[in-house]
């Protein structure tokens, strides 16, 4: 049975410990943290992570990691069994100190899954030991993958952009937006390059993608998505989607090619 309690066992002295729950539909974690960096993993379903820096979306075959003590908020897509592992801060395979997406091997989630059954207060020089040495190494291993919406540190748009992923308003242009913040169009667009590290066209698209991922995981349209999202045809979207991840978004349809 996965151990599925953080704080219980973060006083345990071990690099790396596994952590399973089973969460139904459209559950919420409210905003929290952890001293240890987390690697959040849905073996089923689709989780949603939110920072005041961005956020982030984990679907099928990829996780999100989130350093030690970064305050974060989890929504949940649909029924969700997550496979997490904490690592002390340093230790080979903590992925640094900026949260990101990465992509999961068939081994790594194989390792996720192993360790999550492996009690906290494992044998550093026995088999558990050395499956979680072999976890770390992979982790250290992991590719990142694009599945970022970063938010500007200027407050005021900041909360435009989070407003945006609520609720999407693809057919506003950076006039709009520059308007609504009081801003000339230049000074706009350098702000939000230079806070973002996007474009506001490729923040935009990447937007897009996350608000797309939990929708088709849940069986809908990509035609209704793309119409929604302010694309003229599933073509023009579906041709967005691929250029962004490398894969169509029927991918990531239930039943889709893995």
């Amino acid at each position: 049975m996965p151990w599925n309690n953080p704080e219980a066992i973060d006083h345990i002295d071990r690099p790396i410990i596994g952590v399973g729950n089973e969460y139904p539909p459209a559950f919420e974690l409210d905003w929290h943290q952890h001293r240890r960096g987390q690697l959040l993993y849905a073996a089923r379903g689709v989780v949603v992570l939110s920072t005041p820096q961005g956020a982030w979306v984990a679907p099928p075959e990829r996780a999100v990691w989130t350093p030690g003590g970064c305050p974060h908020a989890v929504r949940m897509v649909g029924a969700v069994s997550t496979r997490s592992v904490l690592v002390e801060p340093g230790v080979q395979g903590s992925l640094g100190e900026e949260t990101k997406v990465i992509q999961v091997s068939p081994l790594l989630r194989s390792l996720l899954e192993a360790a999550c059954e492996i009690a906290p207060e494992y044998d550093r020089e026995g088999r558990d030991g050395k499956l979680m040495a072999l976890l770390l190494a992979e982790l250290a291993l992991a590719p990142t993958v694009p599945l970022a919406v970063p938010f500007p540190q200027t407050p005021a748009m900041a909360a435009k952009c989070q407003a945006f992923l609520e609720q999407p308003t693809p057919r506003d242009s950076i006039d709009q937006w520059s308007a609504d913040l009081g801003m000339g169009r230049r000074a706009f667009t350098r702000a939000f390059r230079r806070e973002t590290g996007l474009s506001f066209g490729e923040w935009r698209q990447q937007a897009c993608v996350l608000i797309a991922l939990p929708r088709l995981a849940q069986g809908e349209a990509v035609t209704g998505i793309a119409f929604d999202l302010g694309y003229d045809s599933a073509a023009a979207f579906t041709t967005m989607f691929k250029r962004r991840l490398g894969v169509p978004p029927s991918r990531y349809l239930p039943g889709g090619s893995q």
